[in-house]
Formats: structure tokens, sequence, C-alpha cells
């Protein structure tokens, strides 16, 4: 069952992902993206993409945020909510990795990103039908 929060904390995290793709580095795509992350603790970390000339080596926000959370939290950190934002205003829910990596940490997570037709709140279950943890 995915988690659930207050519209507040949902705004309060739109608001800090908006924030955090100011931060982005994104001269190749020029498609700049922010994410938070909210743990069970109750705390927010927030993440940008991070572009680099091997392509390969580009860091999507969403695991950008993850990873720090497990940086300052340790490997048990369980994520409660992520929520995307990009500085163009279109559609953008989390890439395949990051649906994958999201799931690991939160299997019960709640994903907040802009549709097609505004604002989707979406169960981690529904994006990642078959996720998996070993």
């Amino acid at each position: 069952m995915p988690m659930t929060i207050s519209a507040e904390q949902q705004e309060q995290m739109l608001a800090a992902a908006r924030a955090a793709f100011k931060n982005a580095h994104a001269p190749y795509s020029n498609f700049k993206v922010g994410a938070t992350v909210l743990t069970e603790r109750g705390t927010l970390y927030q993440g940008c993409n991070v572009e680099n000339a091997s392509y390969g080596l580009t860091i999507c926000a969403e695991r950008n945020a993850i990873f720090a959370a497990v940086a300052a939290e340790g490997s048990d950190m369980t994520i409660k909510a992520v929520a995307v934002a990009t500085a163009n205003d279109g559609p953008c829910a989390p890439c395949g990795a990051c649906r994958q990596v999201i799931f690991e940490f939160g299997p019960d997570a709640l994903i907040l990103f802009r549709g097609q037709s505004g604002t989707e709140q979406m169960a981690i279950t529904k994006l990642l039908p078959e996720g998996f943890r070993l």
C-alpha cells in the first residue's frame, strides 16, 4: 500500500524539487531536473541531474537525492515519497533506472511528478509493477 502525505508536504516537496533543478548541470540536453526525497524519518533530501560528456556517467536528479539520503541516514533509510520537477515544466516521470532505485529503498513510496495533464501522484509499484529486491 503506497504511503500518503499531506497536501502541505506535497507542495513543500515540489517546491524543493523546483529549487533543486536550478543547480542542475545539463549543458548537453538543456533538460534540468530536480528531485526531493522524503524519508520515513521526515527529512527532505534534494538532488538535481548532473550530465557528463560521457553520457553514461550522467546521474538523474532522483538517484542523486536518494544517494544523498542514504549517505545521511544509512542503508536502512526508507523512502516515503519522491517529487520530481523540471525547468520547462513538462511531463517527467522517473526513468526506469530511477524507478528501480526508488523501489529498492521505498517499495511503498508515493511519486509526485508532472504528467500530461498536471501533477500526478502514483505508487512506485504502478510505475514499476515488477520491481525487485534481493
